[in-house]
């Protein structure tokens, strides 16, 4: 997935008619892909920025059933979520989809623990009877002193005892380029930074795209037999290019998270905590800790949804209540904030609207997936090949992505058992070498090559030592990453997990990349001094007290790529 590549892939688009095209390339998308790929359709798949630009790089990072969905009566959610956790733990993605536990704090005696103790039992029932609920630990009662030892940060009188229960957690920005490499692998056709800009039809019927590719400066017709919408939250602005009106419309709810560092909460368990509108979660995060999430309604920019202050003032103080030792506005590193698409519905309240998908078939030739969440994010896809599949004058094979393991799944845990050996072998200490596997996988041995041959890419990069030199490069160069804001943002996580938001490693990253795609010195200065006023954009929205307020100030900072 490299830059040829990406170009290749457009000009093979457009050579001959496609069984399936697919844009977007969010999770759904990705997902979308992958499951016609495998069911031995020709496939293509286009994304107006990068991979998972959007809603799939801004989540909780949690792959779950959903706790308040089992409160709201949704059994089957709830059931197929965990279904769906439980394969990508133990088949589909080991190396980025991992066990996590929660603690529930009770505040109130007797009847609260019966409440919530089965609740957690049924969910935990609910996950065995998947089938799939191997490597997850089943929950487990505490009392208040138990709780503490495990969570010394919460308050005393926060709590009279606990539950303890696992979810599984997952880069969801890795997780998403990772099934776009993998539906490339099996011969899908892929290209980011391509939008489109209208639908081809054939009187009522839609027959293709017409796609600009924003790096060469080039307009294709890509002609298709389906053409898929997996735009997520533009699933109206996508629609609307069809010059039909939709059969549904898709709302979008923002929430935001802030990342502090792992010493300011001394816990070696995640918490999950009730509000007056939902649930917060402090979800553990290699060094650090992500704290959300909100939950209101957005309606502004949806390519970069601002965080307000008045956001993250909530958060610090839904988590203050229950710490011993408060965190304030300095103790966090990083502030993200993504959009949910739900369907629209009558609730005037986006946290009673639907997490469920529909699929539908507005024309001839147009399927469209919306709503949804993360975690079924496979069987999204699924239902939207299938509608495909309806439009096909052939028989098509039925949808087996559940046993189709992503790349960098097959071997992973027997080069988890040899970590030793390939620290000792590459040079590297055996944390940094737990952390490549836990990214690449069994892909590990192709950026580690890279450090073989250029034994300086073996380094820490300099103000964000978690990542070495050699993963700016392999992103480059396998996984599609065109300018630093995907490295930064997406490939590592940096721009999240620094207090400088990853100013400080803006400069190197770029030298990196440079001889990789072709950069001249101009185009690395361009890139970083764009990465840098996309921050400063940023740090001041996250400043001011309103939606509209903080929306006008980001959007102050243009877009690297204009879109046409």
């Amino acid at each position: 997935m490299g830059l040829r590549a990406r170009g290749d892939a457009l000009d093979r688009m457009a050579e001959r008619e496609l069984d399936v095209v697919v844009v977007g390339g969010g999770v759904v998308g990705a997902g979308t892909a992958l499951d016609a790929v495998t069911r031995g359709l020709s496939v293509g798949l286009v994304e107006a920025r990068d991979w998972a630009s959007g809603t799939s790089s801004r989540s909780s990072k949690l792959i779950h059933g959903g706790l308040r969905y089992l409160e709201m009566l949704d059994f089957a959610l709830v059931r197929e979520a965990l279904r769906e956790r439980g394969l990508m733990v133990q088949r589909l993605a080991p190396h980025l989809v991992k066990p996590v536990p929660f603690l529930y704090p009770l505040q109130h005696h007797a009847w609260e623990r019966v409440y919530v103790g089965s609740g957690v039992a049924l969910y935990d029932t609910m996950g065995v009877s998947s089938g799939y609920a191997r490597g997850l630990p089943g929950h487990r009662h505490l009392s208040r002193r138990r709780a503490l030892r495990l969570a010394p940060a919460l308050r005393k009188d926060a709590l009279v005892g606990a539950v303890q229960y696992y979810d599984a957690q997952v880069d969801d920005a890795r997780h998403t380029m990772t099934l776009v490499r993998t539906a490339a692998g099996y011969g899908a056709h892929v290209a980011n930074r391509a939008t489109v800009t209208g639908f081809l039809r054939e009187g009522e019927r839609v027959v293709g795209v017409q796609v600009a590719d924003l790096e060469r400066g080039r307009e294709y017709e890509i002609r298709a037999r389906q053409v898929v919408n997996a735009t997520g939250v533009w699933t109206d602005e996508t629609q609307a290019l069809v010059g039909e009106r939709g059969q549904f419309h898709v709302r979008a709810s923002k929430g935001i998270h802030l990342v502090v560092p792992k010493d300011r909460i001394h816990s070696s368990t995640g918490l999950i905590l009730r509000t007056e509108k939902s649930v917060l979660f402090v979800i553990p995060w290699g060094r650090h800790w992500i704290i959300g999430t909100t939950d209101t309604d957005w309606d502004l920019d949806k390519a970069h949804p601002a965080a307000s202050a008045t956001d993250i003032e909530y958060l610090l103080e839904r988590v203050n209540a229950v710490l011993a030792v408060p965190l304030s506005r300095e103790d966090v590193e990083g502030v993200y904030a993504g959009l949910r698409p739900l369907l629209r519905g009558e609730s005037d309240a986006t946290s009673q609207l639907s997490r469920e998908h529909t699929v539908a078939h507005p024309v001839p030739g147009l399927v469209v997936v919306a709503g949804g969440k993360y975690t079924t994010y496979r069987v999204m896809a699924a239902d939207a090949v299938n509608a495909a599949v309806h439009g096909l004058d052939r028989k098509v094979a039925q949808s087996c992505t559940d046993t189709v393991p992503l790349a960098g799944a097959e071997g992973y845990h027997a080069l988890w058992n040899a970590r030793a050996t390939i620290a000792a072998r590459s040079g590297l200490h055996v944390a940094r070498v737990e952390h490549l596997l836990n990214r690449y996988g069994a892909l590990v041995d192709e950026v580690l090559a890279l450090v073989e041959e250029d034994p300086a890419l073996g380094r820490p990069l300099t103000g964000a030592d978690d990542y070495l030199c050699a993963e700016v490069v392999y992103a480059c160069t396998h996984e599609g990453a065109l300018h630093l804001e995907d490295v930064l943002d997406r490939r590592t996580r940096i721009s999240i997990e620094t207090f400088d938001r990853g100013v400080g490693a803006a400069e190197q990253c770029a030298r990196l990349m440079a001889p990789v795609l072709g950069w001249t010195d101009e185009q690395v200065a361009r890139e970083v001094d764009y990465y840098l006023k996309r921050v400063d954009a940023e740090r001041e929205s996250q400043e001011q007290p309103d939606d509209r307020t903080a929306d006008a100030v980001r959007m102050g900072a243009e877009e690297v790529v204009p879109l046409v």
